[in-house]
């Protein structure tokens, strides 16, 4: 049976608890992931470790290991940007294809307060998921990468 958690401001997880959703994510979010430090800025960014309005991270776990994790970031915004992003959903490569994704979004959309983006790219298998549960691809994202200076 999954059972979840969720970590926020209030409760937010201790240092090995953090170590190890970085680590999870990292590992499992594989060609889709970021870099650690990324994950641990936008896990940051929700327990409010950093300036920031908040959000917060939901873990599922099957017979007490870590089987998903979703990362929430509130934007600040409302109505023209939605008020929450889901940075990152991961569900252990092992359990894929049971279910757990697709609970931990339904149980992410019912935490976040206000809308919510996410940015996938477009041979993301987990593209589906997203528009079962309701996503739908409204814009383009186009980024500039402005160089840093030395």
């Amino acid at each position: 049976m999954i059972q979840t958690k969720v970590f926020s401001t209030t409760n937010k997880p201790n240092l090995r608890e953090k170590e190890n959703l970085v680590g999870f994510l990292f590992d499992n979010l594989q060609e889709y992931g970021d870099p650690k430090s990324d994950i641990e800025k936008a896990i940051s960014y929700a327990l409010k470790e950093t300036p920031s309005f908040g959000g917060f991270v939901l873990v599922s776990y099957l017979e007490n290991e870590i089987s998903g994790v979703v990362v929430v970031n509130q934007t600040g915004m409302k109505d023209y940007i939605p008020e929450n992003i889901l940075v990152y959903i991961a569900t252990h490569k092992d359990h894929r294809g049971k279910g757990i994704g697709k609970v931990l979004m339904q149980k992410a959309i019912e935490l976040a307060e206000g809308n919510v983006a996410l940015h996938v790219e477009p041979e993301n298998p987990a593209r589906f998921l997203y528009e079962k549960v309701g996503f739908s691809s409204k814009y383009i994202e186009m980024r500039l990468v402005k160089p840093t200076s030395n």
